[in-house]
């Protein structure tokens, strides 16, 4: 599995004043580490970036490009910051996210800078509500790119993960969806922001979350995540190195119900979790 360090992001608490302040140090260290954690693209998040944000792109690319040769997922809902980040990358680069709503102003960049995108299913009336509403975002976007010239093979679709702590059916919606995708839109790639399953739980919890969910919709062929670079075990799990945990996180979902005494520690914990994102418990 492709995975996308979410780590580079104006909203940390550290990285957000070195990013507005352009200070190279923090920025180029944490694309450092996020290499040396094994992750294949690093994702760039300057936010809106509503002033000067073709600027402040432009410098993140550059600044970033200095650290690290991995590919680079450019992320702002600033279509000027987007192109000027675009304009100064030398490798290969993932426009993170083109919506419908937005489809019109960024599709050109495809064919212009050699780019893939995340296509994120977001509508004109907001959030889908369920698996058929995604299904229809993901024709009408595919629809226009491929009229572009765009082939499927250079979308990524982002179904939007919500938190279990809002809306279970959300949850079991974006898995019912990932099974549909390549029927929907044959040759599309998937890709989600994993960390949105665990938002406003515990922070003890959220590891737990984060490794169960990307198990369940690897199930139905997940291709990428946008994950914590830093998490060594979902690093293992998208690697192939724990297939027993895989195993029982997909008999669960078929209808196995194990007998929980049996298992071991680790077992339970992904046993357990699977209960909560599929609304048994």
């Amino acid at each position: 599995m492709i995975l996308i360090g979410e780590n580079l992001n104006i909203m940390s608490q550290t990285l957000g004043p070195a990013i507005r302040g352009r200070d190279p140090g923090p920025i180029q260290e944490m694309a450092k580490r996020e290499t040396e954690a094994g992750v294949d693209y690093i994702d760039l998040n300057i936010g809106p970036a509503r002033k000067a944000g073709d600027e402040l792109m432009s410098w993140v690319v550059s600044t970033v490009q200095e650290a690290t040769d991995k590919p680079l997922s450019l992320d702002t809902t600033n279509v000027v910051a987007m192109e000027a980040g675009l304009k100064v990358r030398k490798g290969p680069s993932l426009i993170n996210s083109i919506s419908p709503v937005r489809a019109d102003e960024e599709l050109p960049f495809i064919e212009k800078y050699g780019a893939d995108m995340i296509g994120l299913l977001w509508g004109r009336e907001g959030m889908p509500r369920d698996a058929d509403e995604r299904a229809m975002l993901t024709m009408e976007l595919t629809m226009q790119a491929n009229a572009m010239g765009i082939p499927n093979e250079k979308i990524w679709i982002d179904p939007i993960v919500s938190p279990v702590s809002v809306e279970i059916n959300q949850v079991k919606a974006c898995v019912e969806f990932m099974s549909m995708l390549q029927e929907i839109a044959p040759g599309c790639k998937s890709t989600v922001g994993l960390s949105n399953i665990s938002n406003g739980t515990p922070d003890n919890l959220r590891p737990h979350l984060n490794r169960t969910y990307m198990i369940m919709l690897m199930k139905h062929g997940l291709y990428s995540a946008i994950v914590d670079a830093f998490d060594e075990e979902l690093n293992m799990i998208a690697r192939g190195k724990m297939p027993e945990i895989v195993n029982l996180v997909h008999r669960m979902m078929d209808g196995d119900k194990p007998d929980f005494s049996s298992l071991s520690q680790k077992e339970l914990e992904y046993a357990k979790t699977v209960r909560v994102l599929t609304g048994e418990a």
